[in-house]
Formats: structure tokens, C-alpha cells, sequence
């Protein structure tokens, strides 16, 4: 009973969507390209039996990235429906997809949108990643006996107990995807609890990720050239960066590089930072190397491993409010040293093992976090033996590529293998 009334929201919120992708598309115009996919309708012919991998958003694209390398690797002649949430997740996934391979909003979850994306793809199977169980969308795929499995998977406390409350929808939703690969025993528990089989616990698919050998070289060369420290505040959340501003005013001989998070952002950052008195280089306009400024502001997508190479230290954005915190695998194989705020439950396992490894320090708040930074920066030896126990660190966990990879491989049916 309790799914068709939540069906039943879902379809009298549509026009609330539509506004939604239209306020959305003031600021980024990537919601409003092909709106009409959002309620399940596709143009055209496409052909059946692509293995179709959910990525909703930036992070998850990013991880699916590294899942598609290990799966193209196994199987060249793979083809691949990618789906999205967000304008930042399909710019991303955009740049994975080969001759073959198709792309797509990811419905609404209404039975009828759920229906007709089903039938205009007709997927061998599917993968969501990480996080993204929707329960018209799983109880369809079970229908119709498409296998439909979570990779990656991570599920926090908090989503359990949201997951608890909500357990006549959530639970048969769980329920009805064919395996769940975990990312920590911790993760594991959890999403057996939500209702989920969980078939092997495989890591974090993100340590597999190589960081881009050139943009890490021409950011180290442009480090040499600095003659102040550099101390960035990497994927910087709304409401963190005015702190961090306030925090820094004080330290006048550090060079300060931001990178937020979400690019739609980008302005309103770069405009936060002259209000607070503070000149702005952004990197969108640099040539040869940073133009000189109090602050140099990240306003590029794919260039991370430039910006650590870039830095002496990093401030770990989303882990000082409460937003889970961002990713910092990448910043440990880059070698950067990391400061993370008292808020990291999206990475909690990564988080304490960086701890426990000496790749990265916790403190309780941005001020603490600005002065830990800024030592760190002036400290050669302590930065160089946490930039080594971070690379360590990194390499230690990689392997979840392979064993997903695999795993995937065998949900297809024979004749797609």
C-alpha cells in the first residue's frame, strides 16, 4: 500500500520538478537540456542490451569512471547506458562515452517514467552507484527480471535511520536488488539492515584512480615558483567558505587557493572573496602560470590533481559543516597533506584509516584547521612524511575495480558477456 502512495506524491510534485530544472537552469544550463527524459520520455530508436550504470551526481560519475576502465578492460566491446541526476554528474559522464555507448536522465521515479525508460533501453542490467536505490525503479527491474545491483555502496548512519523510518518503502526497495558490493564492513551491516544482499564487501572504488601525472607535474612546477606556502581549501560547501575567509585574514604571507565544490558556485565564491577584501585569481583566466592575488580561486572541473600538486596542504572541504565531507583519497595519492574537520561521516572509514595511516589530522574547526594548514605548509619535514604516508596509504586500498568489475560482468546474461 505504502508505494503507490508514494507514487501517487511523486506524480502530483512533476510541476514542481519542472520549476525546479527551470530555476536550476538560470544557473546551470545543463537542467534544462533534454527535460522531457526526466519524466521518461526519450527520442528515437536505441539499441537493447546495454549495461546500464546510474552515476547521479560529480562524485559518483568519477567513481563510475574508474569502474568503467576495469570493465572496458575485461570486456572491450562493452556498451554502456550511463545515466544522471545533476548537470555536473552528465558533463562528467559525457567525456566517458564511447562509440556505442548511450546517455540519459535518469527518470522521475513514477511507474510510468520508470516503465518507459525501461522499455525504450531495454538494459541487460544495471548498476547504481554508490548510494541511488529508488523503490519504483528497483521493484520494476525486479519485475521484469533484470538484474539491478549497487556498487561502490555505502549507506551512513544517518541515511539507516532515515531508511528505518521510511522501511515499508526502503526496505522491499533494498530487498530487490540482486547484490550490494560495500565499501566497509561498517557500510555492509548497515545495508543488510536496510534490507539489502550484500555479496562482498570490495573497498572504495576511488582508490583505484590514478591521479593525472601531468596535471600533478605542472602543478608541483608551478608550487616551485610560489615564493609563499600554498594552503587550499579543496571542494569547498556553501556556508564554509565565508568561515574560511574570516579564518584566514589573519595569515598574510600564505597564498590561498579555493576550490569549491560544485561549479555553479564559481561566481558567487569568486564574489564572496572580493567583499571580504581580498584580491582573486581565477584559474579560468590563467596562462603560462597563477596570476599574483590574495587568493587563487579553482574554477575548473577535472583539474584536481593540478590543484594538490599546486598546494602545500589542504583543507578538507564539506568536513567543517555538517555535510559529511568531500572525498580525500584523491588528495592523499596526490601527496597532498590532509586537515579534515570534525564532520566526515560520508567517508568515515577513509577518514579514520588517513588518521590512523598519518595522511591526514583532524581538528574541530576552521580556525584550528587554517592554523594546523598553515603550519604544515611552513613545516618541510612533517609535510614531506605526510605526503609519503598518504601516497602509502593510497596504494595500500586500491583493488575494488577489479573485484566490481568482475562482479558486474557475471549479472549479465551470456550473450552480453
Amino acid at each position: 500500500m505504502i508505494r503507490p502512495l508514494y507514487s501517487l506524491v511523486l506524480i502530483g510534485a512533476q510541476p514542481l520538478l519542472r520549476r525546479k530544472l527551470r530555476r536550476r537552469g538560470k544557473a546551470e544550463p545543463g537542467y534544462l537540456e533534454h527535460v522531457e527524459e526526466r519524466f521518461g520520455r526519450y527520442p528515437g530508436a536505441t539499441e537493447p542490451g546495454r549495461l546500464w550504470i546510474h552515476a547521479v551526481s560529480l562524485g559518483e560519475t568519477r567513481a563510475a569512471a574508474i569502474l568503467l576502465e576495469a570493465l572496458r578492460s575485461a570486456q572491450p566491446d562493452l556498451r554502456v547506458l550511463l545515466t544522471h541526476g545533476t548537470a555536473t554528474g552528465r558533463a562528467e559522464g559525457r567525456r566517458l562515452l564511447r562509440d556505442g555507448d548511450a546517455q540519459a536522465w535518469l527518470p522521475w521515479d513514477t511507474p510510468a517514467a520508470v516503465r518507459r525508460f525501461l522499455d525504450h533501453f531495454l538494459p541487460s542490467a544495471g548498476v547504481l552507484m554508490e548510494t541511488e536505490v529508488w523503490p519504483n525503479l528497483a521493484a520494476a527491474c525486479q519485475a521484469r527480471g533484470m538484474p539491478l545491483a549497487l556498487a561502490n555502496a555505502r549507506l551512513s548512519p544517518k541515511s539507516l535511520a532515515q531508511a528505518r523510518r521510511l522501511s515499508r518503502l526502503s526496505r522491499p526497495a533494498y530487498g530487490a536488488l540482486a547484490a550490494a558490493w560495500a565499501q566497509t564492513e561498517d557500510d555492509a551491516r548497515r545495508l543488510r539492515e536496510a534490507g539489502a544482499r550484500v555479496q562482498g564487501v570490495f573497498g572504495n572504488l576511488k582508490f583505484d584512480a590514478s591521479p593525472d601525472a601531468q596535471q600533478l607535474r605542472e602543478g608541483r612546477d608551478w608550487r616551485s615558483a610560489s615564493p609563499r606556502p600554498v594552503v587550499m581549501f579543496a571542494s569547498s560547501r556553501e556556508g564554509e567558505e565565508a568561515e574560511f575567509l574570516e579564518a584566514i585574514a589573519q595569515h598574510r604571507d600564505v597564498q590561498w587557493l579555493l576550490v569549491p565544490r560544485h561549479p555553479q558556485r564559481f561566481d558567487e565564491v569568486a564574489a564572496l572573496v572580493l567583499r571580504a577584501s581580498r584580491s582573486v585569481s581565477r584559474r579560468s583566466s590563467w596562462d603560462a602560470a597563477p596570476a599574483p592575488a590574495d587568493v587563487w580561486l579553482g574554477d575548473s572541473l577535472g583539474e584536481m590533481a593540478l590543484y594538490y600538486g599546486l598546494a602545500d596542504a589542504a583543507l578538507l572541504g564539506g568536513s567543517f559543516a555538517r555535510l559529511g565531507g568531500q572525498n580525500l583519497i584523491e588528495a592523499a595519492a596526490c601527496g597532498c597533506p590532509v586537515v579534515m574537520g570534525p564532520h566526515t561521516f560520508n567517508f568515515g572509514e577513509a577518514a579514520e584509516l588517513a588518521l590512523a595511516a598519518g595522511a591526514a589530522r583532524r581538528v574541530a574547526s576552521m580556525e584550528e584547521g587554517v592554523r594546523v594548514a598553515v603550519e604544515l605548509a611552513r613545516d618541510a619535514a612533517a609535510r614531506q612524511a605526510m605526503a609519503q604516508a598518504g601516497e602509502r596509504f593510497a596504494a595500500a586500498h586500491r583493488g575494488a575495480a577489479e573485484k566490481t568489475a568482475a562482479a558486474v560482468l557475471a549479472l549479465l546474461p551470456a550473450t552480453a558477456r
